[in-house]
């Protein structure tokens, strides 16, 4: 068949497969490219936030004080610094700085791990009642137990941690047609859990330890200590690290059970695995720092529109996020109504709660 002139010009044109491939390997390139720079400035940030964030507090401390006492307590280092100013940076601030870090970067993770394993984008701790559980557990081992070591009440922490997400799954749901669902069991839980909580409170013999346990449990840094610091950071490294390595089942859960099962994954067991690990990471993080919400919702969201939807980049950028928000919601908390310290909950409730109303808000429209 022959065509005329004007009949070749009307004829739908089709690029060369060369051609669409160099814009798309372009475009990939760009992304890539774009990833690695916001997660270094990120951890540029994170570096420079302890420093920055502890001249903050009911008593200012100058830049040069800060390093002077952080230089004083290097290895060989000879210099002495003012008892006072140390007390305030090595005693205080430093310690509940790094465990805010750690603690944040917990959050942040496990936020990202349970919204992939449920496929659900309103998955948090805190919101699925994993928190309010692991706080029944560490208020029952240090009222009814009287134990008080880190490593005891953690342990107590996730096994009611544990106990509040396997009913939250059974209640809800795993789909992502259930997001309603599985909220309303996650409060649900979370209110029983709650109510446990306060009767405990209200059961002890201590008035000091009932005040203790209720400001502990709406979410303070203000007893960390350096015992503390270890633990934290190490879990917080152990969780993002091994998440990070487990990114490639993330996506494939995140993507259906028969992309995960063509791809050789048991769903169910990963699933069981995945939810267990993350919990001992929530209740590790709660045992330390009490319930702190809201941090594994608002987080991965405002990461995945800076790094895309791939679980490798998320997880990272999601730790960076997290323990950089969690600092700075602390200085806040210690700074704002000095010399009384504001429980550093209510700051992530304020900001997480409206936030969860958006998104549902969106997940209905979509509906």
């Amino acid at each position: 068949m022959r065509f005329g002139p004007d009949e070749i010009w009307s004829l739908p044109l089709r690029a060369h497969p060369a051609a669409t491939e160099a814009p798309r390997a372009s475009s990939a390139l760009k992304r890539s490219r774009r990833r690695r720079l916001i997660l270094l400035a990120l951890f540029a940030l994170l570096l420079a936030t302890p420093a920055l964030s502890m001249i903050f507090g009911a008593a200012s401390v100058a830049p040069a004080d800060v390093w002077a006492v952080v230089r004083s307590h290097l290895p060989g280092a000879t210099q002495p610094v003012d008892g006072i100013t140390n007390a305030i940076i090595w005693q205080n601030r430093l310690p509940r700085v790094l465990t805010g870090i750690g603690v944040g970067a917990i959050l942040g993770v496990s936020g990202v791990a349970l919204q992939a394993i449920v496929r659900n984008p309103l998955a948090e701790p805190y919101v699925l009642g994993i928190s309010a559980g692991a706080a029944t557990g560490a208020a029952f081992a240090m009222v009814v137990v009287g134990v008080t070591s880190g490593i005891a009440v953690a342990g107590y922490a996730f096994a009611a941690a544990a106990l509040a997400t396997g009913v939250v799954l059974m209640a809800g749901g795993r789909g992502h047609h259930s997001a309603l669902q599985l909220i309303l069991a996650g409060l649900a839980v979370g209110f029983i859990f709650q109510a446990l909580t306060n009767l405990l409170i209200f059961s002890s013999d201590s008035p000091e330890t009932s005040r203790a346990v209720v400001f502990w449990t709406l979410g303070s840094l203000s007893r960390a200590t350096w015992p503390q610091v270890g633990g934290v950071l190490t879990t917080a490294v152990i969780l993002t690290l091994g998440l990070w390595i487990a990114a490639p089942v993330l996506d494939a859960l995140a993507s259906g059970d028969q992309t995960a099962m063509a791809v050789g994954i048991d769903p169910a067991r990963i699933r069981l695995v995945l939810t267990l690990v993350v919990s001992a990471g929530v209740a590790f993080a709660v045992a330390t720092s009490g319930s702190i919400g809201f941090v594994g919702l608002v987080i991965p969201h405002i990461v995945r529109s800076w790094v895309g939807h791939a679980h490798r980049a998320v997880v990272l950028g999601s730790a960076l996020t997290a323990a950089i928000f969690l600092v700075w919601a602390d200085t806040f908390a210690r700074s704002v109504f000095a010399p009384s310290e504001l429980p550093i909950g209510v700051i992530t409730g304020l900001i997480g709660a409206p936030a969860l109303l958006v998104m549902l808000r969106s997940l209905g429209a979509k509906a």
